[in-house]
């Protein structure tokens, strides 16, 4: 089998720079090269108002030094970023719009008396993801603000990188396993991975809800974990009375399968069903990929096959 089309992805946590160089073949993906190093809180303290890097200098080098361990030329590269570096909503239109452009100026306008960040020092995507005979429209709308991405961005190419796409994890870690979820069209997908947790419900394949929180510390508590489940799926139901949530998929790592079991089945009703990157993802020569590993690599996976 021959793969040969190669992607970078980079994710940027609480616990780290994680490099991931992808290849693909058909439906196949390949790692060929990974890459991890720390970040300490005196170097990066992740903000949605501020730039999130405190010492510059020391991030350019840690990534740097990151990127030439892949022995790689390729340095077009898709980013990571957690979710609480800006804001992920759903938000309803009442009409259609003639543009990409015109929609976002309509959103703009419509955040604006609705959001305590600065919508004019934003930088706001969007997608449409439902559309009504009626012409009203669900949009799943993306803020992160300026300064934010700017330096993010910045700093990346000072490290000699060439950004070109810039995500948050949460989406990351599904797009890593949307082959395998989306024919089932309806479910929860819960994650715990690098001291967030992440909910997202899908009905016939529509995101129709969407939450992530930063765990205390970064670390798991099973009390605050059932907590916040219970009541995000509380909230889900109360909105939508006559939804079935149909299958929950779980991303968690190994050491914490048993009792993250236990919480997501009583809090669902469910029998969650864990998703495991290394069963999605081949090695490439040379490269011993456990279960530990490819969770840890999961959302920069999740970002260098978001290229192909």
């Amino acid at each position: 089998m021959l793969f040969t089309s190669q992607s970078l992805g980079l994710e940027i946590g609480r616990d780290g720079l994680k490099f991931s160089l992808v290849s693909r073949q058909k439906e196949d993906f390949r790692l060929d090269a990974f890459a991890v190093a720390p970040l300490t809180t005196e170097m990066v303290r992740f903000s949605h108002r501020e730039p999130n890097v405190l010492t510059p200098a020391s991030f350019v080098t840690q990534v740097r030094a990151a990127w030439l361990r892949l022995l790689t030329k390729k340095s077009r590269v898709s980013v990571s970023l957690p979710d609480t570096c800006g804001r992920v909503m759903l938000l309803d239109l009442e009409t259609r719009f003639r543009s990409h452009e015109e929609g976002a100026g309509i959103i703009r306008w419509k955040l604006k008396k609705h959001s305590s960040m600065d919508i004019q020092e934003t930088h706001l995507d969007y997608q449409i993801i439902r559309e009504k005979d009626s012409g009203e429209q669900t949009a799943l709308v993306s803020l992160i603000a300026k300064p934010v991405i700017t330096q993010v961005e910045d700093l990346l190419a000072e490290a000699g990188l060439e950004p070109y796409a810039i995500d948050f994890t949460s989406f990351n870690l599904y797009r890593l396993f949307a082959r395998r979820i989306e024919p089932t069209e309806t479910f929860v997908l819960i994650s715990c991975s690098g001291g967030y947790l992440g909910i997202m419900v899908f009905y016939d394949g529509i995101l129709e809800f969407y939450r992530s929180k930063e765990l205390p510390g970064g670390h798991f508590d099973a009390a605050r974990v059932f907590q916040e489940i219970s009541s995000s799926l509380l909230f889900y139901r109360e909105k939508n009375p006559h939804r079935e949530l149909g299958a929950c998929f779980c991303i968690v790592e190994q050491t914490l399968w048993e009792p993250f079991h236990d919480i997501v089945a009583e809090a669902t009703g469910l029998e969650p069903l864990i998703l495991e990157a290394e069963r999605f993802v081949l090695a490439g020569p040379g490269i011993t990929l456990n279960r530990t590993t490819a969770f840890i690599l999961s959302a920069s996976l999740g970002a260098a096959v978001r290229a192909f």
